[in-house]
């Protein structure tokens, strides 16, 4: 691995590494490091990543699921030991991370003048899908956790990849990183079926905390966040770093909004923003 000092800090690559080692996932093992230079030699994963193996052929999604919600359950699990460490997933950085929607895609792609009402409903918004992320047990949290991370692996599937930025953050974060993928979709009964089986499997004492229906609620509003989050980080690859192949992905992820409004009327705002506003434009420019 080539990452130059003045551009990335690998430290917290190796620490996280480290983690998920003594966890005994299938993360890379760090053989040797000169932080100095930017320069680690890795173990080797392969070059079969989820995505494109799923593309190629859906009839191994169940297992390849079954086998990243399993390594996910043994990560927030083991990884109790090892959360305290890591930067917090608090309120200024979901904030942060809200304010990309807003910022990159409606207002810098697409051209959106928020009015005084329409900034009092986003704020409202805002304030429901922080507080239902922060209300939630917080857990050792990978922060990328989808099809372009993972690798198919003949042994201990799935290989685990860019963990950098673990954070301790809220127990759905990852499960809906994987599950309502930027870049692959599943059908909603499938991702509903996964998730319940997900829950219906963590320790017991989350389950005291966090009943079944409680869970899907925080796993779709924090679909919600990540949703938003990523559509305004593709919006700014494009403008700010000159790469506009992202934005194919945007219409999908925001899909995955739309399908909620029949269940959450506290998203009208924002569903209506995307049907009338959003979608429309990013079709008008595609």
């Amino acid at each position: 691995m080539d990452a130059p000092p003045e551009q990335e800090d690998s430290k917290s690559f190796v620490r996280v590494a480290g983690y998920l080692e003594t966890m005994k996932l299938n993360a890379p093992r760090i053989l040797e490091a000169n932080l100095g230079d930017g320069f680690l030699l890795l173990t080797d994963l392969g070059c079969r990543p989820y995505l494109e193996t799923l593309l190629n052929d859906n009839s191994l999604a169940e297992s390849l699921y079954d086998d990243a919600i399993l390594a996910l359950q043994t990560m927030q699990k083991q990884g109790a030991a090892f959360q305290s460490l890591l930067p917090q997933y608090d309120a200024k950085l979901l904030s942060f991370e809200l304010s990309l929607f807003h910022d990159w895609l409606c207002q810098k792609h697409i051209g959106i003048e928020f009015s005084d009402d329409d900034e009092a409903s986003w704020r409202s918004l805002c304030d429901l899908l922080i507080n239902s992320a922060l209300d939630q047990p917080q857990v050792f949290v990978h922060r990328d956790y989808h099809s372009r991370n993972l690798m198919v692996t003949d042994n201990d599937n799935p290989g685990i990849l860019d963990f950098q930025d673990a954070v301790e953050g809220p127990l759905s974060y990852d499960l809906v990183s994987l599950l309502k993928d930027c870049y692959v979709k599943w059908p909603q009964h499938q991702v509903a079926d996964w998730a319940i089986s997900y829950y219906r499997n963590i320790d017991a004492s989350m389950q005291r905390q966090v009943n079944e229906n409680q869970f899907m609620r925080y796993f779709d509003l924090m679909g919600v966040q990540r949703h938003l989050k990523a559509s305004g980080i593709f919006a700014r690859l494009n403008h700010r770093d000159g790469k506009p192949g992202y934005m194919a992905d945007v219409p999908r992820t925001l899909s995955y909004i739309v399908e909620l409004g029949p269940q959450y009327d506290e998203l009208g705002f924002l569903i209506e923003l995307i049907n009338k506003r959003c979608l429309p434009a990013l079709q008008e420019s595609s």
